[in-house]
């Protein structure tokens, strides 16, 4: 599996830059199906395993990632903590629930997810008009990115997917939103990975390779690449046309919903 992660991770590090999202959109479909091909575990828990272990390597990602917005200097500090105190909660929480859940729900919760964002990122592509609208006040704002943390973490993503969208929705700056949203990955990954973590440490042992749900081999083969990638991603902001990027990335992300409920 090592050369296919390693593949793997330059794709969502260069995405987590460029995009802002951290990369489960693509890792928990592709990982998901390299676990059944390879026999790794029980199918019931195939899932589960490929979204923590998401949430782990876009710990690193994010961080790379955010690194490289920050000295762009494209980070609003003054509203990231804010933010990141509701993703914090709502990752902590849904890394527990979703060790309770059904794989089947699982499943859907995710394709349903993707299949909104590949809309909703569709669409945006075709203008990048500014709305007027003001953002909300701070206790809102972490009770809206709570949720979003909280569906994030659900699924393996960073974040930036759902958090992007709704930051421009308020007339944050597209470069700023997707800043601050590879900041805030490192918080959904961090909360997310304890939960799944300690969840799932009655599952598996080290000694099979897993910390909790999260299985390291795979992880070590992702994070190996995406840590160099993600800069290259953030600095193609300024230079490639994200808005055509969007419209490849949307239908990309339908054909991974798909998969996910065919599987």
């Amino acid at each position: 599996m090592n050369i296919i992660d390693y593949i793997l991770g330059s794709g969502v590090g260069f995405l987590a830059g460029l995009l802002g999202i951290g990369g489960g959109l693509v890792i928990v479909p592709v990982l998901s199906s390299l676990l059944l091909y390879f026999d790794v575990l029980p199918t019931e828990q195939v899932v589960i395993v490929a979204i923590a272990t998401s949430l782990a390597s876009i710990l690193f990602t994010s961080t790379s990632s955010a690194i490289a917005h920050h000295k762009n200097g494209n980070v609003p500090w003054n509203l990231a903590p804010w933010i990141m105190t509701g993703v914090a909660l709502g990752a902590l929480i849904s890394g527990f629930i979703a060790a309770l859940l059904p794989e089947q729900v699982v499943r859907i919760v995710f394709a349903v997810t993707v299949v909104l964002i590949a809309v909703k990122m569709f669409y945006s592509s075709k203008s990048d008009a500014p709305s007027k609208r003001q953002l909300p006040n701070k206790g809102l704002l972490t009770f809206f990115t709570t949720i979003t943390g909280g569906l994030s973490a659900m699924i393996g993503i960073g974040g930036g997917a759902l958090l992007v969208p709704l930051l421009t929705f308020f007339s944050l700056d597209m470069k700023k939103a997707i800043g601050c949203a590879s900041a805030c990955g490192i918080v959904i990954a961090l909360f997310g990975s304890i939960g799944y973590i300690s969840s799932g440490s009655a599952h598996f042992s080290l000694a099979d390779g897993f910390a909790g749900f999260v299985y390291l081999p795979a992880l070590l083969g992702v994070v190996c690449t995406s840590w160099f990638t993600a800069p290259l991603g953030a600095k193609a902001t300024h230079y490639l046309p994200v808005s055509t990027i969007k419209r490849i990335f949307s239908a990309l992300l339908l054909v991974m919903a798909a998969n996910m409920i065919i599987n």
